[in-house]
């Protein structure tokens, strides 16, 4: 008689470990590959070099990558977040003081429908509806 379980417990944690360490092993390689074309200090070579290197040697190339340049992984991926962070905070100051094209003052916003009435752009009419729009 067999039974439907036929496998044991420590081979399901082993199975399982492997599994593990098989997606934190790409997760890197990912992140590696991302930290080369990221870096402005490489040139083009070195970059050619790097990718090369963890692709055709995929174990060994990461980890001596980790080795070479771990430490100035973490100071550049902290520098990408703050770049992130600082522009992420100007767009809500700007959205927040009603900027980017809406900042321009009604005046100046006037004088632009102005400007472009005087050309023959609009009509008197589409001028009126705008003017009333920019007013209300």
């Amino acid at each position: 008689m067999t039974l439907a379980y036929d496998y044991p417990v420590p081979g399901v944690f082993w199975t399982t470990m492997w599994i593990f360490l098989w997606i934190l092993w790409f997760v890197l390689l990912f992140r590696i590959i991302g930290d080369v074309f990221r870096d402005d200090s490489l040139g083009g070579g070195a970059k050619t070099g790097w990718l090369v290197f963890v692709i055709l040697l995929p174990f060994l190339g990461v980890f001596v990558y980790v080795v070479a340049r771990g430490k100035e992984t973490g100071t550049r991926e902290r520098q990408h977040a703050q770049a992130r962070q600082q522009a992420f905070d100007e767009h809500i100051r700007e959205t927040a003081r009603g900027g980017g094209a809406e900042s321009a003052s009604e005046a100046e916003q006037l004088a632009k429908l102005s400007e472009i009435r005087s050309k023959g752009d609009i009509t008197e009419d589409e001028f009126r509806l705008a003017r009333e729009k920019i007013l209300h």
